[in-house]
């Protein structure tokens, strides 16, 4: 079902253009110059849904101070309104600790590390103003919408440095950082910050890139790993990290712990479910004869829903959202999260609209949220 609130950056709703598939959440045409990032979703205790994205693009003030929306649907996704917009906000994580809503990510691309605070639902937000107040740390970070995790009495998340160099890539260096469920969220000091491990020129034969966007995730035998997004050309693969149990020391050993994992190369998020004993994760998923056309980095027409027992060998499940057009077509940065039998997703989604379409298949145009119904039958 198509929403019934729009909230559009354009002069009309397309009508002369097919709709992307799923329920539109908002719409900004590609001639503003702004575009829509960082996907996200929780949903509360009484059954309403919470998304968000961020702004990026040349007319955008992603650089200074980046600008997040969130929206509220209460039909279980039919219908959407915006209920907040805040400033200083970008590639942020959503997520829910102790009946509060929490968004922790940077203020601006390559910017501070800041969280903030909801505690009526999303309508309002505490302002990072000091250490004390939000700002984890200053510096130049980076980071996507990945998960946040409790796990053994603390919350865990992966990030990014970007300090390593000026080119994008190589300037990643991969850490985490976690504090105590107890602690308040909201202060400096609550928070550990692993060592850094910056990528290597050398790694898989000289052809590897860069590593960004990790997922924070507890093992079946009660360790935690990071499993990073991998940049190289002939794709395919993901990295994971070891880290330690008090969250200070990670390790890497490029000889074992590079991993095949067809949906390694793009944005991907993965949560384990405790009924099927399974890893999931919607993720992109280039197929062979595309990998010769083009870097499949590049490559973000098909979304598909993929599992594991291990994290190492990965099914494909399930074709969710497809497009034969690469160019200026994308479905990515899916955000999602367990419901019941069923998944429930946003994604950055790059589709026609009466004003020409997006950009291209990166500069995403629409906000769109998805629903896959009764996930684990399907991948049996």
């Amino acid at each position: 079902m198509r929403s019934l609130f729009l909230i559009l950056f354009c002069l009309s709703f397309p009508t002369f253009a097919e709709l992307p598939p799923g329920t539109i959440i908002t719409h900004s045409c590609a001639n503003t110059g702004i575009y829509i990032g960082s996907p996200g979703i929780v949903i509360l205790r009484d059954g309403v849904y919470l998304a968000k994205h961020d702004e990026f693009g040349p007319m955008s003030t992603e650089h200074s101070l980046a600008v997040t929306h969130v929206y509220r649907s209460e039909d279980s996704g039919i219908s959407w309104k915006r209920i907040a917009t805040m400033k200083g906000m970008f590639w942020a994580s959503i997520f829910i600790h102790n009946n509060d809503i929490y968004m922790i990510g940077t203020d601006r691309h390559h910017g501070n590390i800041v969280i903030r605070k909801s505690t009526d639902e999303g309508w309002s937000w505490t302002e990072p103003i000091s250490k004390k107040s939000g700002i984890i740390d200053m510096g130049q970070y980076h980071t996507a919408p990945v998960p946040v995790i409790e796990f053994k009495d603390r919350i865990w998340r992966a990030f990014e440095d970007a300090m390593g160099s000026d080119k994008w890539g190589d300037r990643y260096r991969a850490f985490v950082i976690s504090a105590p469920i107890d602690s308040n969220l909201l202060d400096s000091s609550s928070w550990t910050f692993s060592n850094c491990i910056p990528k290597s020129k050398d790694w898989l034969n000289g052809k590897f890139y860069g590593w960004l966007e990790g997922n924070i995730i507890p093992t079946k035998d009660g360790k935690l790993v990071n499993m990073l997004r991998v940049d190289t050309r002939m794709g395919g693969k993901s990295a994971i990290i070891s880290v330690s149990e008090d969250g200070k020391k990670i390790s890497f050993d490029p000889e074992t712990d590079f991993i095949d994992f067809n949906g390694g190369t793009t944005k991907f998020t993965i949560r384990y479910d405790e009924q099927t004993q399974k890893y999931w994760t919607l993720c992109n998923w280039p197929l062979p004869e595309q990998i010769k056309e083009r870097h499949p980095a590049r490559i973000r027409n098909m979304l598909v829903l993929a599992s594991s027992p291990d994290l190492k060998e990965w099914k494909l499940c399930k074709t969710v959202l497809q497009h034969p057009d690469m160019d200026k077509h994308g479905f990515q940065y899916a955000d999602w999260i367990f419901e019941s039998e069923d998944i429930i997703a946003v994604v950055r989604t790059a589709y026609d609209d009466e004003f020409g379409g997006a950009n291209n298949f990166h500069d995403a145009n629409y906000l769109t949220f998805h629903r896959i119904e009764n996930f684990r039958n399907i991948c049996e």
